[in-house]
């Protein structure tokens, strides 16, 4: 469909664009053609942001900006570029002006904290061991493998980093809670979720990677964003 507006999905923590693989292919097949994914570095928030606004300027017509994980705070402060008709959050950040991944996770820590450990460059990573359990609990052993073997550590000081103008607040957003998350308290993602006040809410039974183990209801929800945006 010609008139679909292009979708740009942002990742999070421990993982990189191809976390979005199977997105991309069931947006592909409802006739999303203009897709991107980016590669955000996660050496900070303002670097991710700014890598994230300079993929959105080149497309030419309105984005709806996609954000999984700690990619939820990297829209809520790089979706303020005109183009950016829609805010969908997957399982995600959605901080407040002065509010940083590290202080909304430490309102209700979650489950799988104590597996992650910091190497001795200043990174953050999730045991290998223990990836399975903590991030994709309803993916296969062998898809949780392969995320955890590749997965791309943040700087720890990025946890710290906060928005500084939320997105949020000027455009309509879509929000979906994993109601079995245990790398973001779900009670947290429900808590974001009702502060921005989204058009609609979908709750999922999902760990932290429903991107992963419910795409289509992941582009069930981006279709509707898309939809609504563009008065489909």
């Amino acid at each position: 469909m010609a008139d679909r507006p292009a979708v740009v999905l942002v990742h999070g923590f421990w993982g990189g664009a191809a976390h979005w693989s199977k997105v991309v292919t069931e947006l592909h097949r409802r006739g999303f053609r203009d897709l991107h994914a980016v590669e955000n570095p996660l050496t900070s928030l303002a670097d991710d942001a700014e890598r994230t606004r300079k993929m959105i300027r080149q497309v030419d017509g309105p984005v709806v900006l996609v954000g999984h994980s700690y990619g939820g705070a990297v829209i809520t402060e790089a979706g303020d570029l005109p183009n950016v008709a829609a805010l969908v959050y997957v399982a995600a950040f959605a901080p407040d002006a002065g509010e940083s991944p590290g202080a909304l996770s430490e309102e209700q820590p979650p489950a799988a904290f104590p597996n992650i450990t910091p190497d001795s460059d200043g990174y953050l990573w999730i045991r290998q061991d223990r990836f399975h359990e903590s991030f994709a609990q309803d993916l296969t052993p062998e898809e949780a493998l392969v995320m955890a073997v590749t997965q791309k550590a943040p700087l720890a000081s990025t946890f710290g980093d906060a928005v500084t103008a939320p997105a949020w607040r000027g455009k309509p957003s879509w929000y979906q809670v994993s109601t079995e998350d245990r790398m973001i308290h779900p009670d947290v993602e429900r808590r974001m979720a009702e502060r921005i006040q989204p058009r609609k809410t979908v709750e999922l039974p999902a760990s932290h990677a429903s991107l992963a183990s419910r795409p289509g209801a992941v582009t069930d929800l981006i279709e509707t964003a898309a939809n609504d945006v563009t008065g489909h």
